[in-house]
């Protein structure tokens, strides 16, 4: 009988943690209102993510992402290799020496990492774990510790949430300032941020940036809070302030946490439940 849940009674933080601790092997599916994304796992490592169609996950794409590939040579190796497995199209590759191993190892790597850390941001959508479920072995997997996953994957969600407090809309436009600061002189851009530079216009809301560049909502807001910090870009109209917090009164807190007790409970019958898959 496979696990299913709500984002919200178990975050993805603790649903890889309860995958770790038993040490299980399956797949754990989330779907929320816009994307869907697997994550694949062989005694509680991490192996293999994917997020929104399965297709856009094809090795030639994933070689491209990471620079390994130009857009013209992925193009015609997807339009070439139809039919082929990303393993038979890596053979092929390593053979005729347009990429190494180790590059494919490291691109896929990544290309899971960014899958993965994307769903901690995820704050609601159904999830269900089919125990003993694995990717086609005609994929590549590359097991990953999922400590490191986690503890990393936590640092970005807390900077997520700052990121959404001095960002909160991405509806407001840019434009390069008039006398950027002296630390321009020295400043150095990634691929992705010359691309977002390139998009700077008063036409141009952050949210179409984001589109065009195919980027998150956290990506692009971590993006243009580097370039505001270095003095490159403003705001062409002041976002709208994010809304205030209510505290919650202690009697409030009280009525709507559950006691630690309760907690625990919840948690251990839940693991009982993954290591009984």
């Amino acid at each position: 009988m496979a696990l299913k849940g709500n984002l919200r009674d178990f975050s993805t933080t603790q649903l890889l943690n309860l995958i770790n601790l038993a040490r299980k092997t399956g797949t754990l599916s989330i779907q929320n209102a816009n994307e869907n994304a697997q994550m694949s796992f062989r005694e509680g490592k991490l192996i293999y993510a994917y997020m929104g169609n399965e297709n856009g996950n094809h090795l030639a794409q994933i070689l491209q992402n990471s620079g390994k590939l130009s857009p013209e040579q992925a193009q015609v190796i997807q339009s070439h290799a139809k039919g082929k497995s990303d393993k038979e199209i890596g053979h092929l590759l390593v053979t005729a020496r347009r990429v190494t191993q180790n590059d494919i190892i490291q691109s896929v790597r990544q290309n899971v990492l960014d899958t993965v850390y994307k769903l901690f941001t995820w704050g609601e959508g159904q999830f269900r774990f089919d125990a003993n479920k694995l990717p086609n072995s005609g994929y590549i997997t590359i097991p990953i510790d999922l400590e490191s996953v986690i503890m990393e994957g936590s640092r970005r969600l807390k900077e997520w949430e700052i990121l959404q407090d001095e960002l909160p809309d991405l509806d407001v436009a840019l434009r390069f300032t008039d006398r950027p600061d002296a630390r321009l002189r020295n400043i150095n851009l990634t691929v992705e941020e010359w691309r977002v530079v390139s998009f700077v216009n008063p036409r141009n809301s952050i949210r179409q940036i984001a589109k065009a560049n195919n980027l998150s909502d956290f990506e692009i807001r971590r993006i243009v809070y580097g370039m505001l910090q270095a003095g490159l870009v403003e705001f062409v109209n002041q976002p709208k302030p994010a809304p205030e917090k209510k505290e919650a009164t202690s009697r409030q807190r009280a009525a709507a946490e559950p006691s630690p007790a309760v907690k625990r409970s919840v948690v251990v019958r839940l693991i009982d439940r993954i290591r009984g898959l």
